[in-house]
Formats: structure tokens, C-alpha cells, sequence
């Protein structure tokens, strides 16, 4: 009678679990695989782009701190002196930030701001309530090297052309996730927790550092897009 009652009970658990599990897979995968990220960025070579620069003004742009940012000969942003270049159209919450830099020196040191609140003239307000990402080829701690979230999370490899070269550089911004390409490679991801919504900018580090700025666009992510 106990093999019998055993074999029932067994034969019950077989069936449940062949009618639970369907329902909790998607497309083959768990649902911690086939999360909405994952499908967010299925999406995003789709979805439109807008361009935040235009190669030829200063149009919706304004400088936090003493430093400036000009627009060159070839169209391009410069940076100078010290503070936050930041783009005071409008505050972003989930958003793919896509742009082009150079650095004419190795040691030049700039960073990509996001989401941080309007600084009125105090860069630091970008520093303590946003997030940078750095760029800096010639640091020797990881957290403030090309790619890190500057003292939150480590780069994990440096891909960036040398000095006199264009690079490439994406970031993915979907609620507190942060992902990283610099050329194509995905090089950070972070989980945050500072603010969700805010303004972008680009960091003019010191004198002695001149980097450029091209090709800056920007696409916003519906939030339908990325919940369940």
C-alpha cells in the first residue's frame, strides 16, 4: 500500500509540474532571463533618435562653473576651464545616450553626466546628485577610468582609441540599470540609486584638458516599453 500511495504522489508532482511550468517560462527562457530589459533592448536600434547638438550652436546648452565649451571649425563641442556643460532642455529618465569624443592627450580628462537636477551655476551638484561617466585614459584606479562610473563601478576593460582618435561612447539608462559600450563594447553595468530623472551634461576637467564633442543624440524609452 506505502509503494502505491508513494507512486500516486509522485505521478501527481510529474503532472503538476509539466502544467506549472509552461506558464511561468517565455519563449523558452525564465522569467529572470526574459526580463523587461532584456526586451527594452531588443527594441532600441528601432526606436527614433534625437540630436541634442547641432554642429553649429550652443542652442538649448548652458555652462555650470567657470569653464566654457565652443563650438569649433568642424563642428564640434571643445572644452575648457572647469564645470558641467549641461543641456537645459529638458530632464531625461530612461534613455539611450549615444555621442562621439576625442581626447588630444592621453592624460585629458572629461565625463558624461546623467540625471542629475538643474546646477544653476554649481557643477557639483552634477557630481553629488548624478552619476558621471568618466573619461580619463591615464588614471590608474579602475572606479576613474574611460568607462567607470566615476567611484561607483569599475570599467572592466579599456578599449578606447588613442589620443587623436575618435571614440564611440553609449549609455543605456532603464530606471536604476546602468549599461556602458564604449566602440561597441559593453564595458560597465551598475545599479544605482540616486535620482531616476534629469539633466545631461559634459564635464570640462581643467585647462590642460581638451576634449571633443560630436555626433550627441539621445532616445527616450517609453516606460511601457519596460514594464511587465
Amino acid at each position: 500500500m506505502v509503494r502505491i500511495l508513494n507512486g500516486i504522489i509522485a505521478l501527481v508532482i510529474v503532472l503538476t509540474v509539466s502544467i506549472l511550468l509552461p506558464l511561468t517560462m517565455t519563449d523558452g527562457q525564465p522569467p529572470s532571463v526574459t526580463n523587461s530589459l532584456i526586451v527594452t533592448k531588443n527594441k532600441i536600434d528601432t526606436m527614433n533618435s534625437t540630436s541634442i547638438f547641432d554642429g553649429k550652436t550652443l542652442d538649448g546648452w548652458r555652462m555650470a562653473g567657470s569653464g566654457n565649451f565652443v563650438v569649433t571649425e568642424n563642428n564640434t563641442l571643445q572644452s575648457g576651464g572647469q564645470g558641467i556643460f549641461w543641456y537645459t532642455k529638458k530632464k531625461y529618465d530612461n534613455f539611450v545616450l549615444k555621442l562621439d569624443w576625442k581626447v588630444t592627450e592621453k592624460d585629458d580628462n572629461s565625463g558624461v553626466f546623467v540625471r542629475f537636477p538643474d546646477p544653476d551655476n554649481n557643477p557639483r551638484i552634477a557630481v553629488k546628485e548624478g552619476y558621471e561617466i568618466q573619461i580619463d585614459d591615464s588614471s590608474g584606479n579602475p572606479l576613474h577610468k574611460t568607462g567607470a562610473i566615476y567611484d561607483f563601478a569599475p570599467q572592466t576593460k579599456m578599449v578606447s582609441n588613442p589620443a587623436g582618435q575618435w571614440n564611440k561612447m553609449e549609455i543605456r539608462a532603464l530606471d536604476q540599470s546602468y549599461t556602458v559600450f564604449i566602440n561597441g563594447q559593453k564595458i560597465n553595468e551598475f545599479v544605482g540609486n540616486r535620482l531616476a530623472e534629469g539633466y545631461i551634461g559634459l564635464q570640462a576637467h581643467n585647462d590642460e584638458s581638451t576634449v571633443l564633442f560630436r555626433n550627441i543624440t539621445i532616445k527616450e524609452i517609453p516606460r511601457n516599453n519596460f514594464q511587465n
